[in-house]
Order: C-alpha cells, then structure tokens, then sequence
C-alpha cells in the first residue's frame, strides 16, 4: 500500500501551530504542541458564528443606517424609545467599542439606508416625519447634504459606494418599486423591483445587488445586474425589517421579524442560487442597525433592534480555513 508520500509526493509537515492561510487546504499536518495529526479544510461563510460585541451607548430600535466594516463602521440616526421618537446620533465603532461621533446627522430620522465606508459613507431617505428623501455624505466626521432621491420613502435599501449606489424600495405610505441609481450627486429613475416592497435588506454594489424579504413578500428576493431586476431563490425564514452583508453570490442575511413583533435569530447565506440558514444570533431582534451596502459577508457586525436589548452589538466570523483532529474510525 501506497503510503502519503508516495501519493502527495512530499512527506506530511510537522508545524507547532495550526496553519492560518487558505493555501493549506487541502494539507495533513502533525501538530507537535497537541500531539495530534489534523487536516486542513475550507472555512466560509457556512462556518461563521455571532460573538457579543461592545454596547451601544444608547436604547435604540427602529432601523438605524449602517456603512463601512466589522472594526471601522458608522451607525446614523435611528428610533430612539427613551426620547421617545426620531434621534440625529452618530455612533463609531472600532471592532471594540462604540463612541460618539462630533457631528451629528443634519435631520432626526428613522428608516433610513446607508452604504460605502465609515469615511466614504452614503445616507439616504428615513421618516423625521414626514417622510423624506434626503441624501448626505459622510467624510468620517461631517455630513454633506447631496441630490435628494426623486421618491422621498423610508423602511428602503440601498447598495453600492459613496459615489455609485442604488436605492430600492421603501413605504410612502404604500410599498414601492421603484429604483434609483446615483452617480455622486444625482439620483436617476431606473428599472424597477419586480415587487413592491418596504422593510427589505440590501447588500452588494451598484451593479450587482440582492433585494432581500421585505413586506409584502417576507421570503421574496431579487438580484440586479445594473440593469433589471430578477426573481431568486426564496428565504428558508421570511422576514421583515433584517439586516445583510456580503455581495449578491456571497452575502448573509439576519434577525428581522417573521409577524409583527415576532422578532427571529436565523441567519441565512446565499451562494448565488440558494439560500442555507447558518448559525443564529444569540438575541432574536428585528429593525437591526446594519452595514449592508457591500460590507463583507465573512466579518460584518449588527446592533441594537427591537424585541431583543436595545443596546446589544453582534459580531459575525467566518474563518478561511477549519483545521480538524484526524481520529481512527
């Protein structure tokens, strides 16, 4: 009999720490610390799990915008219930802790969207009341109002950068459809969603985007190619008012609520043609602040919501690589 030599042409490595690069895959290796052989597989998404993260510093709940990454991410505005009603903070978060930014968000708002970065950020639409489509820009520290959506709405979504996105989407007072592009300073009427829906998620980027649940439809996605819209796959878990991160073949979605005030913990992820439910958040939270935009589907953080603690942060990890300990069956 062949022995792993023969077959792999080299002998199998002895290393005093499990490897942490995704060109081990695949290897056998004798971990001398442990005193164990294990073997190195693919990580991903389908292997992330949810870690308390840093407090919020305040009770809130009812969407609040998200832009940027899992250790540089900005959270705009929002529903704060001790006021009670619509709130203008602006909250950074390090990976660690949350902290209050100088500058405030020029309106009180609600339901609003965000997309790009915690220094290159895009906000667009929310309820003050009334309902609005107000767009500003954020440097990492000031707002700079720019071209208003051509639909004032809120409960929409967005997708992209600070200068290339898509809003979808959005209630005023009825659902919509309708879809427009932005360019860095003005919005255009485009093709609109196949579904008319309000409290959807978005994620990815200006020309390839995942519309996801919503109200009416809860299960209902759609991917945009920068042109049009087409039906996918459906939810395992229908929701409303979720979070996502990701692109439109590598993204996740989590909490939301299935009824009203029925909060859920499901986190789904989608490969680019179905959906999987993954590990679940340790509170069940609907209308989560979230990244969405493009941030990555493989580190992204949610906070706050309602149905769950009003002041709660989640990370979300999913490893490159798994190492496992070889056992004799």
């Amino acid at each position: 009999m062949a022995n792993y030599k023969e077959l792999e042409g080299f002998g199998v490595q002895t290393l005093a720490t499990d490897p942490d690069s995704a060109g081990w895959v695949g290897s056998i290796f004798y971990n001398s610390t442990e005193g164990v052989f294990k073997t190195v597989k693919p990580g991903g998404i389908a292997a992330g799990t949810w870690a308390s993260g840093g407090a919020f510093p305040v009770p809130t709940v009812e969407r609040q915008a998200g832009a940027g990454t899992q250790t540089a991410a900005v959270s705009v505005a929002g529903y704060n219930p001790a006021t009670p009603g619509a709130f203008n903070g602006v909250y950074l978060y390090d990976g660690t802790s949350w902290s209050t930014n100088p500058n405030s968000y020029p309106i009180s708002v609600y339901g609003l969207w965000g997309s790009g970065t915690q220094t290159a950020g895009l906000f667009v639409g929310g309820n003050t009341p009334p309902v609005t489509g107000a767009t500003n820009k954020f440097n990492g520290t000031t707002f700079t109002p720019t071209g208003s959506l051509n639909t004032a709405r809120y409960y929409l979504a967005s997708a992209g950068t600070q200068t290339a996105t898509i809003a979808f989407g959005g209630y005023t007072p009825a659902a919509l459809s309708n879809t427009e592009s932005f360019d860095g300073s003005t919005w255009t009427e485009v093709n609109d969603l196949n579904t008319a829906r309000h409290s959807l998620s978005g994620t990815g980027i200006s020309t390839a985007a995942l519309a996801i649940g919503g109200n009416p439809g809860f299960a209902n996605n759609e991917l945009w190619n920068g042109t049009s819209w087409t039906e996918i796959a459906e939810l395992n878990t229908p929701r409303q008012i979720g979070g996502a991160s990701g692109t439109s073949t590598y993204g996740i979605t989590y909490a939301g609520e299935t009824g009203p005030g029925v909060p859920q913990a499901k986190t789904e992820f989608y490969n680019g043609s179905s959906w999987t439910e993954v590990a679940d958040l340790s509170i069940a939270r609907y209308a989560v602040g979230s990244l969405g935009g493009s941030a990555p589907g493989n580190s992204t953080v949610t906070w706050t919501g309602s149905g769950g603690s009003g002041t709660s942060t989640e990370e979300w990890n999913a490893p490159d690589i798994i190492t496992t300990t070889i056992t004799a069956s």
